[in-house]
């Protein structure tokens, strides 16, 4: 027994398993027709069924079964049904373990982790966010949960803000106690400029001295405190023509 292609005038093509036992070729089953070669090959799996069930041998049935299976399963996926697993099942339980996981925000959860996995723009997390995640945030829901984790130390923020800074500062301090074995014996104070691709200045963005050398643009300036081996213990922000001597007491105070 054999399977054969037969064309048919219609332009389809029969599949057929063909025997020669007693001299002269006999059909002994016809398993349909099919015009794309996905169709042939499905049709000829259920052909090889059909020897392997009149001689009794498999063969490579179950291998050509898998395979065929494999692709019908893949002919069936679109990007839609794609997500990435692997950045949460790994910085997801770094993110936990540290604590940051009481924190009752989702967004907040995925900005690091994304931050971390696929470093980018705004734009570009929401896409992340979009492709792979399946979540959806908009610019403005971003930008106006950012503005939640930058109050200035002294400013009254809204009672949002101090919740969400103070929680996450809180969680980061008790984690470095934790690797420090409870103790934290020394402090590093740095300050960095981020700068502004506009020419506009408000009460935060000031024209400053810039340590990226764009001295045209509105910046501000970024306080971190960090213990021994760098880990982080807070930080804050400042407008960007403030002289750096001023800001370490008060960041100090803050702690």
């Amino acid at each position: 027994m054999y399977i054969r292609r037969k064309p048919n005038k219609t332009g389809s093509i029969s599949v057929q398993v063909i025997s020669k036992h007693t001299g002269s070729y006999q059909v002994l089953r016809s398993l349909g027709t099919g015009r794309t070669e996905q169709e042939l090959i499905r049709l000829e799996e259920h052909a090889r069924q059909f020897i392997s069930s009149q001689s009794g041998f498999a063969g490579e049935l179950f291998a050509d079964a898998d395979e065929v299976r494999l692709e019908d399963f893949l002919s069936t996926l679109h990007n839609t049904h794609i997500k990435v697993v692997g950045p949460e099942l790994i910085f997801g339980r770094l993110y936990d373990k540290v604590g940051y996981g009481i924190i009752p925000s989702e967004l907040f959860r995925h900005l690091v982790i994304s931050r971390l996995f696929s470093p980018g723009s705004k734009l570009k997390t929401i896409d992340y966010l979009e492709r792979y995640q399946g979540v959806t945030y908009s610019t403005d829901k971003i930008y106006r949960f950012l503005d939640t984790l930058c109050s200035k130390s002294d400013e009254q923020p809204s009672a949002s803000k101090t919740d969400i800074k103070a929680q996450v500062e809180q969680i980061t301090f008790e984690h470095t106690k934790r690797i420090l074995r409870g103790k934290i014996a020394v402090a590093f104070y740095d300050m960095t400029t981020l700068y502004f691709e506009s020419s506009d200045e408000d009460d935060l963005r000031r024209t400053g001295f810039s340590k990226d050398g764009k001295h045209h643009c509105p910046q501000i300036f970024l306080g971190l405190l960090t213990a021994g081996g760098g880990n982080p213990i807070g930080y804050e922000i400042y407008e960007g023509n403030v002289f750096e001597g001023h800001t370490f007491h008060s960041c100090l105070a803050a702690y």
